[in-house]
């Protein structure tokens, strides 16, 4: 079983790898008391005035209490950041890189301008982690990419996989969770996924385009596609 975990965790795209341990050790640091989630979380007064920038970014890491909610989520990123890794950014790992960078920056900036506006600061200033909302990202952008796989909820129904987001969101708000989180991640999601995949089609530009100094730190796998079988001219066939 000990063997089989770690041929699953050693053969997982860097980039998932990376997140997923963080995620964990993050997570399980703060139940252990080894780590504060008063030192983790946002909160945009510390990082202007007190200059705790760390904190754009340690927010993404902790998942909450370890209980069923954070398996829950470990699953959901495992799979989904893998399968995103894997597939559309196949040997594109700056790209994804930048996708997370790009989905991470959308939601701390929604999330700070929420906080700004009246009657919706009080539920901004409520969402002190957004490691939730970014899985919810990539399960968004991932279902948007395979719109034509299909799913079963719990062995309920079945659905495409373009309504998984809603899916999960309606099941969110039966359990008697916050929508917020959720409908974060689906913002941000949307934006990656109108900027990258519609817009180019619309214009013909792009402009989600990878900083050089980001592709610097993660040159491109060479992903080798196997070549085509030789071909037989239509001569070369005998009939007997």
């Amino acid at each position: 079983m000990a063997q089989v975990v770690e041929d699953w965790y050693k053969q997982m795209p860097i980039i998932t790898r990376s997140y997923l341990t963080v995620s964990i050790l993050t997570t399980v640091g703060c139940s252990l008391e080894i780590i504060s989630a008063y030192d983790l979380y946002l909160n945009p007064t510390l990082v202007v005035k007190q200059y705790e920038f760390w904190r754009l970014i340690t927010n993404f890491f902790f998942f909450g209490k370890m209980d069923l909610d954070f398996l829950f989520h470990m699953f959901f990123l495992a799979r989904y950041c893998k399968l995103l890794e894997e597939n559309s950014f196949r040997g594109r790992t700056a790209d994804f890189f930048y996708m997370l960078l790009f989905g991470g920056t959308v939601l701390t900036a929604v999330v700070l301008t929420g906080g700004m506006i009246p009657y919706l600061s009080e539920s901004f200033s409520k969402i002190l982690f957004l490691s939730n909302s970014l899985t919810f990202m990539m399960v968004y952008v991932w279902s948007k990419r395979n719109p034509f796989v299909h799913m079963s909820f719990l062995g309920l129904f079945t659905f495409t996989a373009p309504y998984l987001p809603w899916v999960l969101l309606g099941f969110s708000v039966l359990v008697g969770s916050s929508p917020w989180v959720d409908l974060l991640g689906m913002v941000a999601g949307h934006a990656y996924y109108f900027l990258e995949d519609v817009y180019p089609i619309m214009t013909g530009r792009r402009l989600l385009k990878t900083p050089s100094f980001i592709k610097s730190l993660f040159p491109d796998e060479n992903v080798v596609v196997p070549p085509a079988a030789p071909r037989i001219p239509a001569q070369g066939l005998h009939r007997d």
